[in-house]
């Protein structure tokens, strides 16, 4: 099958996916699905390691400086932990946005490194944030893991073999450089990768550049470098950009006040945290309660 045929395939598969209406609908592991019916104004995420396929209507994604418009067709590949900012800008009832989301697993990546010796060599130009059309080597396998919530036991049997072969064609694909840098424990990648999850588990307390250098293995100048290079930010930034996606889920679900808020993700002066809100959101956020926002940590629920 061409590119045009395999996505209309999973169009039709993934709007039976995202209603789960089957009688035998079984539901795959690492797969979701993202569906609007309308247009967003600007939503913040954490994005996971994961890929994302749009199948209908369109969005804007950015990561730092990096500002990445998708269409039908085209795919979104994320390898590390990276606050995002988004909005969807083609949605329309007739025509709902429909993504179909593929988590990722840097344990299964890296399971393959031994197999993928003659693999492009290390891509010291990947961005973390990598988007281009989508790949039909990988397009194939995603059908048939997609066709399995038909049947339980071929999922059981068959869905771990599948989900490899994904992990091992998106890895090869022009949109795969990143992920590549990940195969090896020792690489740049992974020791960056090291770093995020400590600030990710730490983000309200204050951070400390040369205890985040020394869990990557790396001279505080080295580490800098490196950091931005993966993430599109500096440590910093990326710590406030972590503390401000939290603020906006605290208020948009009206359980904090400003202030409160702002404590709570780690701020020690309310004016600080509204003038850094402002200009992140474009908004104050005493006025920013009515816009939608979702905060994922768990790879299935990646919103994307």
């Amino acid at each position: 099958m061409d590119s045009q045929t395999d996505l209309s395939r999973l169009i039709e598969l993934a709007t039976r996916y995202v209603s789960g209406i089957d009688k035998d609908f079984q539901e795959l592991p690492g797969l979701s699905m993202f569906h609007r019916e309308a247009t967003s104004n600007i939503e913040a995420f954490i994005y996971e390691p994961v890929m994302c396929l749009i199948l209908q209507g369109s969005k804007e994604t950015s990561v730092g400086d990096q500002i990445v418009e998708l269409a039908p067709g085209d795919a979104l590949l994320v390898s590390h932990d990276l606050p995002v900012i988004s909005r969807i800008t083609r949605a329309s009832p007739g025509e709902p946005y429909l993504a179909a989301i593929f988590s990722l697993d840097l344990g299964l990546v890296r399971s393959l490194h031994e197999q993928l010796a003659d693999a492009p060599a290390h891509d010291v130009m990947a961005r973390p944030l990598s988007a281009g059309p989508a790949d039909p080597a990988w397009l194939a396998p995603l059908i048939r893991y997609f066709e399995l919530m038909d049947n339980t036991m071929d999922a059981k049997v068959l869905g771990p073999s599948i989900r490899r072969e994904i992990h091992y064609r998106l890895l090869l694909s022009p949109i795969g450089g990143m992920l590549r840098n990940l195969l090896l424990a020792d690489s740049h990648a992974s020791r960056i990768a090291r770093a995020i999850q400590k600030v990710r588990t730490g983000f309200r307390s204050p951070l400390s550049v040369p205890d985040l250098a020394k869990t990557a293995g790396m001279s505080p100048s080295s580490f800098h470098e490196h950091f931005k290079s993966v993430t599109g930010t500096t440590p910093l930034q990326y710590q406030k950009d972590l503390r401000l996606i939290e603020a906006k889920t605290l208020l948009v679900g009206k359980s904090h006040s400003v202030s409160e808020a702002a404590y709570a993700v780690g701020y020690e002066s309310p004016t600080h945290f509204s003038r850094d809100y402002a200009r992140k959101f474009g908004l104050p956020p005493s006025r920013d309660t009515s816009v939608p926002v979702a905060l994922s940590r768990a790879m299935n629920s990646v919103m994307a």
